[in-house]
């Protein structure tokens, strides 16, 4: 069954939605806003510890373990949703949440709180209308999301060459730009894939909070991202 036609027979089966549906979608925003909560007080504790930051900055080996060690638990609990248990699972996340906190914690240094504030609100903002969009659009984003996934590897590519070769200025704030775009489309792409999937659950069953869980991470990477390179475009340089 195609990708068109299946999501056909999901707007059918829409009509009739089962009460599992709303408690699972309320589900996944209540776990993504726990996970921003988490990374946002391990970023400022962090932060806020000289001996910690000081570590972190001092070892180029402490960020590259962080950012594999991020990397790893994504695809380990994208690859073993299926067997592992849902508690696992969101444990998973939470230390996610913690180490990416951690990673994360360099914001501080690099701008000013009141302009990681002011980019934080306006993240939200954005976050909040592309994903009403895309819960409530009648319009297929499936092939959206096809072209965004595809940009993404390019920006990805685009930012390790500007980072290691070109390392331009100016090629960063393009690249800024370009992320925001993509982010704002798979904000808008991934909460409409995520309604498709939990609107045929008919209970709340593991399987289904798992399918719950897995949205909530998406979403939770969508707004990290999306928020990193709004504070790279809008974020106020410490002097």
């Amino acid at each position: 069954m195609n990708e068109e036609r299946l999501y056909q027979l999901i707007r059918e089966k829409e009509n009739v939605m089962s009460v599992a549906f709303p408690a699972l979608m309320r589900k996944v925003y209540v776990w993504m806003t726990l996970a921003l909560v988490i990374t946002g007080f391990t970023a400022y504790g962090v932060a806020s510890s000289p001996g910690v930051m000081s570590a972190i900055l001092s070892s180029r080996w402490i960020v590259w373990g962080l950012l594999i060690a991020e990397i790893a638990l994504v695809f380990y609990v994208t690859a073993r949703i299926e067997k592992l248990s849902l508690t696992t699972a969101t444990m998973i996340f939470i230390l996610y949440s913690v180490l990416n906190g951690a990673t994360l914690s360099v914001i501080f240094l690099a701008y000013t709180m009141q302009s990681i504030a002011s980019v934080f609100f306006i993240t939200a903002g954005t976050f909040a209308a592309m994903s009403l969009i895309g819960y409530f659009t009648k319009t297929d984003l499936s092939s959206l999301g096809k072209i965004l996934m595809m940009a993404l590897i390019g920006l990805i590519i685009a930012t390790l060459v500007n980072v290691f070769l070109i390392k331009s200025g100016g090629f960063s704030l393009i690249i800024s730009y370009v992320g925001v775009l993509i982010f704002v489309g798979l904000t808008a792409y991934d909460t409409q894939k995520i309604k498709m999937m939990l609107v045929q659950a008919d209970d709340v069953t593991e399987e289904a909070q798992k399918i719950a869980l897995m949205g909530s991470l998406s979403l939770y990477l969508d707004f990290i991202n999306l928020f990193l390179y709004l504070l790279r475009i809008f974020g106020g340089n410490r002097e």
